[in-house]
């Protein structure tokens, strides 16, 4: 049996209890790392929003209250992962979180839910947009798509954009933001998808990886859980995407074999055990 101290790591994000995405994948995923996942929803739904109807019921009023509590417990952090946010009141929420709970080692992840295929999401104001830029400055790692990599660094969006040179600037724009680690996720060119990876010295490299199928919901939940908890393990960037890549490209397989429409996530699931395992070989 270890000896060491578990680590721990907040996860910030909404909780949609069918759909598989925000909490309930962090929840297993984190876990199967041997890290305990502690979970502080920003909102509650019945199902994510990619659905024609849910049930919602906004969080904001509770989140000081509920995470008050922790501090009376004294609780730290070794990792903070921070997902969807429906607001900029949110935001400044969490990043008070953040001064509270986060220690000199304590890593930083966000993933700034913004946008897709070029496109804002409704809830996405100016005011909201600048808050969540500002969270970014305060993150150890950041994992944006596309779009939201071309809003955070007010750059054109192109769905074409793949050319390791602008993937660099691009990058780059939001790292002079003032946060550290960039990872552009999902990044579609022929037969593959890739993540461009940059590091706050500006070193940079492009994984790829085969398409494995169509687009799914809750993927990037899935990528930026695993990223989180290789963070907080402290195993090297690179080599998480690597991991988190695969393992998306593997339970994608799974759910089009199976049939499962594409709204309804990914088969993550069957895949927990080797996932646990690959982690206990690294200890």
């Amino acid at each position: 049996m270890k000896t060491e101290k578990q680590k721990r790591i907040a996860v910030i994000n909404d909780f949609s209890g069918f759909g598989r995405c925000s909490l309930t994948v962090s929840l297993p995923i984190i876990s199967a790392a041997g890290i305990q996942c502690c979970a502080v929803p920003t909102a509650v739904l019945s199902n994510h929003t990619g659905y024609e109807d849910y049930f919602f019921d906004d969080y904001t009023d509770k989140m000081e209250a509920y995470f008050s509590k922790w501090e009376k417990l004294g609780l730290t952090f070794d990792g903070i992962y921070v997902g969807f946010l429906g607001s900029s009141r949110q935001t400044e929420i969490v990043e008070r979180f953040i001064a509270r709970f986060a220690g000199k080692d304590t890593v930083v992840i966000t993933d700034p839910v913004m946008g897709d295929d070029g496109k804002t999401y409704a809830t996405l104001t100016a005011e909201h947009c600048r808050s969540l830029k500002k969270l970014v400055s305060i993150s150890d790692i950041i994992t944006p798509n596309l779009t939201e990599a071309c809003i955070l660094a007010s750059y054109p969006y192109n769905p074409r954009i793949s050319d390791e040179f602008e993937l660099f600037q691009l990058a780059g724009r939001i790292a002079r933001l003032g946060g550290g680690r960039v990872v552009i996720t999902g990044l579609e060119k022929g037969n593959d998808i890739s993540n461009f990876i940059y590091d706050s010295d500006g070193e940079h490299r492009l994984i790829s990886n085969r398409n494995a199928g169509s687009r799914r919901a809750g993927t990037g939940d899935v990528f930026s859980s695993i990223i989180a908890a290789d963070a907080v393990l402290g195993i090297p960037l690179e080599e998480s995407v690597k991991r988190a890549a695969d393992f998306v490209a593997e339970a994608i397989t799974i759910s089009e074999a199976q049939g499962v429409p594409a709204q309804d996530g990914v088969c993550f699931e069957y895949l927990l055990g080797e996932l646990a395992d690959s982690y206990r070989k690294e200890k």
